[in-house]
């Protein structure tokens, strides 16, 4: 790993943790406003990209880590965890912006709410739209429900899907299972004492599964309507290439989590949501082919053909 460091003479409230992976367009919008501010170490990992991005930021107040291999998100965030010391850390995705007031609101979220380990904005897409990132922990009826396609029919239930639909919730603080890892402000402490992100998360479900394991340590988890991130994905579906990791991370986080029991027929929801989501995409190729890489995945699970 090879760490190059442009200044850290100064005592850092917030270490900003951005994982990079391509993406060189995004990276410099995401990053050239954490680094003008006061009090913040910006981290950028490039997670051994096959289009180097940190050209793009190399003459920004950062320290670059270039990890060795492509270990996965949860991976390249504890890399960047390890340069800092700041008692604060936040993660944000490479195509997320945040300015200064909402970083100070989410900041101050924490200072008073002293129970809460981490602490989450309101995300926007390109647009200004409402993206709904309150979420419910997965469990095998609202996996079901997904998979049937309930939360068109019934989006308010909290049976239907993971996702908290209702607009109302958005606009008040609030305490959700977990938050949609796009942008999170930690405290370090409670962070190390979990022993950081599962690096077995190559993708997807770390943010569920670290939400997951600090409510589980006594720690809350809030929702800070008062700070705003634009996030240029404008949602969080996966791409049709990586949905066959998606249904493996889901799989991880049950078997994790969930009784024995309740992992088998959350297994089986992931694998009828695979099934029922490709026979919906019939007329879109990829996504249809991405489906049913993940059922095959699912079901056959020596057959996987993403690199886990």
């Amino acid at each position: 790993m090879l760490s190059t460091v442009v200044n850290v003479s100064r005592e850092n409230l917030i270490d900003a943790v951005i994982v990079a992976y391509n993406g060189r367009d995004a990276l410099r919008a995401c990053v050239e406003p954490l680094a003008r501010m006061a009090d913040v170490n910006v981290v950028v990992v490039d997670n051994a990209s096959p289009e180097d991005p940190i050209p793009a930021v190399a003459d920004l107040d950062v320290t670059i880590v270039r990890a060795p291999r492509n270990g996965g998100f949860s991976y390249g965030c504890n890399l960047g965890v390890a340069e800092g010391s700041a008692p604060h850390v936040l993660f944000l995705n490479p195509d997320a912006s945040i300015d200064a007031a909402s970083l100070t609101a989410l900041r101050a979220a924490l200072a008073d709410d002293p129970g809460a380990a981490v602490v989450a904005p309101r995300l926007l897409g390109h647009d200004g739209e409402l993206l709904y990132s309150q979420r419910r922990f997965p469990r095998p009826l609202s996996t079901l429900g997904q998979a049937l396609f309930a939360h068109r029919r019934f989006p308010l239930a909290s049976w239907s899907d993971e996702l908290v639909r209702d607009r109302a919730a958005y606009e008040v603080p609030g305490s959700p299972d977990w938050v949609s890892g796009a942008c999170m402000l930690l405290r370090r402490d409670a962070l190390e004492a979990i022993g950081g992100m599962d690096e077995g998360f190559f993708l997807y479900c770390e943010d569920t599964d670290v939400c997951r394991r600090l409510r589980n340590a006594g720690w809350g988890v809030r929702y800070v309507p008062s700070a705003a991130v634009r996030h240029g994905e404008g949602g969080s579906a996966p791409r049709s290439s990586l949905l066959e990791v998606h249904a493996q991370s889901r799989l991880r986080y049950a078997r994790k989590h969930l009784s024995r029991r309740a992992a088998r027929l959350d297994t089986a929801a992931v694998a009828l949501n695979a099934a029922t989501h490709a026979l919906a995409s019939v007329h879109r190729l990829p996504v249809a082919r991405g489906h049913a890489r993940a059922l095959r995945s699912v079901v056959l699970p020596g057959q996987r053909t993403a690199e886990l």
